[in-house]
């Protein structure tokens, strides 16, 4: 039995969320250089320039990466096996966004009440995905989620009939919809299967899978090239001023569903895709 306390989980969280606001994970990273190195349109090549030079001036002035620092959205997969002591663990994250919010000087975004929208003025609660897996370690994904590309969302409870043109015509008008709203280019998070809101949660995980990792299912693999080539060709391009480079990724993840659903949720994340991950 491993122990973990929850003054170890507050300062982990903390890092996370001041790390996610000023620099970009490799993948994303990666993902920007080449798409700027391939860019037919210039002045799409232009706008991936500067977006490189804002993330260089980030990084080395410690300013966030963009101005809307997010809700802090956490996956957190906790080994069957870990103890974890000093208090509520649910406390001990939300004291990590709320010091890493305010030491970080991250803008606070969250509203207690959606309809009154009085600021909790600490960014917190952060909205908690909690899932158990075998062995003694604790995963934590943090994913600061703007909403500028979060407003584009989309969920279609499609006929079975729809079939798999129907799925890929669905991920297709939420993009073609989201048009630079989503301050492209974009990662795709696609979510097939499951009911309403499982659906919903299998596309923003899949917006925390690596740009460069494709479906370990061939024909899911075969369907994320597939959409990624024809929203490319939508020629909304980056920052929706026109050009090639529309999306980095689309990211699809499964679960089986009801003999009478077929669930599709689009859940869209901006250049950035802001992620950090870390274990305990």
């Amino acid at each position: 039995m491993k122990i973990v306390t929850t003054n170890e989980i507050t300062k982990t969280v903390k890092e996370m969320c001041i790390e996610a606001s000023h620099f970009l994970s490799d993948d994303m990273k990666n993902a920007l250089d080449t798409a700027s190195n391939h860019e037919k349109s210039e002045l799409g090549k232009q706008i991936l320039d500067q977006l490189k030079d804002n993330l260089k001036i980030a990084g080395e002035d410690m300013i966030p990466i963009c101005q809307d620092t997010g809700m802090a959205v956490l996956f957190i997969e906790i080994g069957q096996d870990v103890h974890i002591e000093g208090g509520w663990i649910e406390d001990a994250i939300n004291q990590g966004v709320r010091e890493g919010y305010t030491e970080g000087y991250l803008r606070k975004s969250v509203v207690k009440c959606p309809l009154k929208r009085e600021n909790t003025k600490d960014n917190t609660p952060a909205v908690i995905h909690y899932s158990m897996i075998p062995g003694d370690k604790i995963h934590l994904t943090l994913a600061p989620k703007g909403f500028g590309s979060e407003n584009m969302s989309r969920v279609f409870m499609l006929k079975p009939a729809d079939g798999e043109e129907g799925v890929k015509e669905a991920i297709l008008t939420a993009v073609r919809d989201a048009g630079p709203n989503a301050c492209p280019p974009m990662v795709v998070g696609v979510g097939i299967g499951g009911t309403f809101e499982k659906c919903a949660w299998l596309a923003k995980k899949a917006l925390t899978r690596p740009v460069d990792q494709r479906s370990a299912i061939p024909y899911i693999k075969d369907m994320e090239n597939e959409l990624l080539q024809k929203i490319n060709a939508t020629g909304i391009g980056p920052g929706g001023l026109g050009g090639y480079t529309t999306a980095f990724a689309v990211n699809i993840e499964t679960f089986p569903t009801h003999i009478a659903g077929l669930p599709v949720a689009v859940n869209i994340c901006c250049h950035v895709n802001r992620h950090s991950v870390r274990e305990l």
